[in-house]
């Protein structure tokens, strides 16, 4: 019996053996095969049908918040004082994108234009798009900086031509004007004789050339042969630099196109994107870790260097002609419109542009933007991207509607466009990337604990039979003795 139990021991003892070595393996093999499912599942290849559709359709909710600086003192600002601003807003509006003329070419890349169209949302908002705001006429303030240089007949012309289009220093208009265009007899004058000069051709509006266009067509990588360039842009409009800026590396276009990035991200990773909208390739760097709902991310943000002056950061000098650090000159690719982006309220700017407009208050946690990404396969779970729109102001001689204006680098709008995974897709993002990687470990560590277990008490009952069984041959040995023992004598 004793034999039979040791044997059985020994059985137990290899298969605990084996167990331990399967748990071991799996800790090994269980992570190479999440990688290489997210490897899969990450290249652009419409046989991947949920992560192609997420980045077809986009099908997270994305919203556009946008803010007016409200003129409180125009006429005022006309003789030279400070100017007061107050915030009106938010005015959000759902934003809907999707790719079309999508194409995939035999060298591993996919080329797209990305179409985007704005809904208001007035349960969302603050107020409604009949709300009026009061500020700066980008179409007088910004032409006279324009126009500074020229004679001084030839301005006294401009002036004359603002007063036969009753064309005034400052807009007092509807917000849905302001955001999406509104009747200009100096617009339709514009366009008829001077074509080209203004952005759009129709109606004059903030975001009227945004609404129902396309971001330009670009060409990305599927990383179909190496995962590590998987959504970074190979061109844009056929291009593989600008020539909007003064350096070839401020002219590059790095990174992707701002909606996903490579995957097995590292806290040295940073996330560079490509945005037509800022004429500019941009960077985030990492800030910190966090969670959400369960799910591991990484939040990146931008760097004060992001819009820092050619003095403060040597790099950024091929922007200017540059002003404060904290504001990027985009006037290369606004048609020399004197338009500056920045932080909202001037955030992460020179001090200085605060001391030059009431009404400013920035802080991170409203105005900072960040992206938080799920490191392991570079798709963003949380964003928010902040900016804000300003128009440079000064008096020109011969051009009145410029009063006395001081010169100011006048805030006008800024915006937030935000979207976070939620619902459905949240839901198989945590269970793939959440409950299947935990149920792994456990039956990793599961099949260790059980193999060791297995071996301990396998042994100990080998251990216990070894005895017994000496036991039983020491008593019979003794016995055999004894009987020998007895019959001699």
């Amino acid at each position: 019996m004793a034999v039979n139990k040791a044997k059985v021991a020994i059985g137990f003892i290899v298969a605990g053996v084996l167990t331990v070595f399967f748990g071991t393996a799996l800790t090994f093999v269980g992570p190479i095969i999440i990688d290489d499912q997210i490897v899969k599942n990450t290249v652009i290849d419409p046989k991947n049908e949920m992560s192609y559709t997420m980045w077809k359709d986009v099908p997270v909710p994305f919203y556009m918040s946008v803010y007016f600086f409200h003129v409180l003192n125009p006429k005022e600002i006309l003789n030279g004082e400070k100017p007061m601003v107050e915030q009106k807003g938010p005015y959000v509006y759902r934003k809907r994108i999707q790719k079309d003329n999508i194409t995939f070419h035999p060298n591993n890349t996919v080329s797209y234009r990305e179409y985007r169209r704005y809904y208001f949302e007035p349960s969302m908002s603050a107020g409604n798009e009949s709300d009026v705001v009061t500020i700066p006429n980008m179409l007088v303030l910004g032409a006279a900086v324009m126009m500074e240089n020229l004679p001084f007949a030839v301005r006294l012309m401009i002036s004359a031509t603002f007063k036969t289009f009753k064309e005034g220093p400052f807009l007092t208009k509807t917000v849905g004007e302001l955001m999406w265009g509104y009747d200009s007899g100096l617009v339709d004058f514009l366009n008829k004789y001077l074509p080209g000069m203004l952005p759009s051709s129709g109606k004059f509006g903030l975001f009227a050339e945004f609404n129902n266009s396309n971001t330009g067509l670009f060409t990305i990588f599927t990383g179909q042969d190496d995962i590590r360039n998987v959504h970074k842009v190979d061109s844009w409009n056929g291009l593989t630099q600008l020539n909007y800026w003064r350096t070839p590396q401020c002219n590059m276009i790095n990174g992707t196109a701002g909606q996903m990035w490579p995957p097995f991200m590292t806290k040295e990773s940073t996330l560079p994107f490509y945005s037509p909208d800022a004429c500019r390739s941009m960077e985030l760097v990492y800030q910190r870790p966090g969670k959400l709902k369960g799910i591991p991310l990484y939040r990146f943000v931008a760097p004060k260097t992001l819009f820092a002056n050619g003095t403060d950061y040597a790099p950024n000098e091929g922007f200017c002609p540059c002003r404060q650090s904290g504001l990027l000159n985009v006037s290369s690719c606004r048609h020399n419109s004197p338009v500056f982006i920045s932080h909202p309220h001037f955030f992460n700017a020179d001090p200085v542009l605060l001391d030059y407009v009431q009404g400013l208050n920035p802080t991170e946690d409203e105005h900072g933007l960040f992206i938080d990404i799920h490191p392991q396969t570079g798709v963003p779970l949380n964003v928010s991207i902040r900016l804000q729109l300003n128009l440079y102001m000064k008096r020109v001689s011969g051009i009145t509607e410029t009063g006395k204006i001081s010169e100011v680098v006048m805030p006008m709008i800024w915006f937030e466009e935000s979207g976070y995974i939620d619902g459905p897709i949240l839901n198989t993002f945590h269970t793939n990337l959440v409950i299947l990687p935990a149920v792994m470990e456990f039956m990793q560590y599961g099949f260790i604990t059980l193999g060791l277990a297995t071996i301990i008490i396998a042994a100990l009952v080998y251990h216990r039979a070894k005895v017994k069984l000496f036991i039983v041959h020491y008593k019979y040995t003794l016995f055999f003795k004894d009987s020998k023992f007895n019959s001699t004598y």
